[in-house]
């Protein structure tokens, strides 16, 4: 068996800016395995690339300079869909009978929804795909936001979501983010920022169930910084990761 070759230069560069006209961002693990050549060579070419303009420099790899429109919800469900699945079931544990919850409209919370069993919980979302998948556990008594539907994200948003939020406090809510770095998490949309932030505020304590390839990524609209987040849930966190959950007294559970 003939070992793989590693791609050449220009190869390498032309097949990074590919993959972020794609998909938006690439990050240096993915790439050391994809092209075969240590990360100080990819530094090296990310760094070139920047300064040609082409890309933005993040923690752990890069960013389109022109970010693409937010991803349909079907799509997000397709990426990273192992990871997503260790990941919902961790959150699990962190649900006891008799708990208010809250679950967002992000893939990884929905399969949350997917995987409770019927046990005494009461669920709010602003979430379709949420209700759906609790619709048919009766021992599950779920709430559903009222509002505008937003149908890429297949939210409920707006002015009435957010009055309705505001006469609720639940125990635990499980908050979706498409970035997280030093400054917060943060999504695509500001209309679902916005709901986030109204729950975050009646949430005794705030899980953030996040796959790595988020990290690293500040999206269009920041939900909030890294304060009021109680716990990462991931499956797999580098060493920056760790101590920035650290400094502002995170839990950070890696699981795999």
């Amino acid at each position: 068996m003939t070992e793989e070759q590693p791609v050449f230069a220009e190869e390498r560069r032309q097949r990074i800016l590919t993959m972020l006209e794609s998909q938006g961002r690439v990050r240096i693990a993915e790439l050391v395995s994809l092209m075969n050549v240590s990360e100080p060579t990819l530094r090296k070419d990310l760094t070139l690339l920047e300064q040609q303009k082409r890309l933005r420099r993040t923690h752990g790899g890069a960013i389109a300079v022109r970010p693409l429109f937010e991803p349909t919800i079907d799509d997000r469900f397709a990426r990273h869909g192992a990871a997503k699945d260790l990941i919902s079931r961790a959150c699990l544990d962190e649900i006891s009978p008799g708990d208010s919850i809250y679950l967002d409209g992000g893939t990884t919370v929905q399969r949350i929804a997917e995987q409770l069993e019927q046990q005494p919980v009461n669920v709010l979302t602003n979430a379709i795909g949420v209700a759906t998948a609790l619709a048919d556990k009766p021992g599950i008594r779920h709430t559903l936001v009222g509002g505008t539907l937003r149908s890429l994200g297949g939210t409920i948003v707006g002015p009435v979501a957010l009055d309705t939020l505001s006469r609720f406090t639940v125990n635990v809510a499980f908050i979706s983010a498409s970035g997280f770095t030093e400054d917060g998490i943060s999504v695509a949309d500001v209309a679902d920022a916005q709901v986030k932030q109204a729950t975050i505020e009646r949430a005794r304590r705030v899980v953030v169930p996040i796959d790595s390839s988020k990290f690293g990524i500040n999206d269009f609209v920041t939900v909030c910084d890294l304060g009021p987040i109680d716990a990462v849930i991931t499956e797999h966190a580098d060493t920056q990761i760790q101590a920035l959950c650290a400094a502002h007294g995170i839990t950070l559970r890696v699981v795999s």
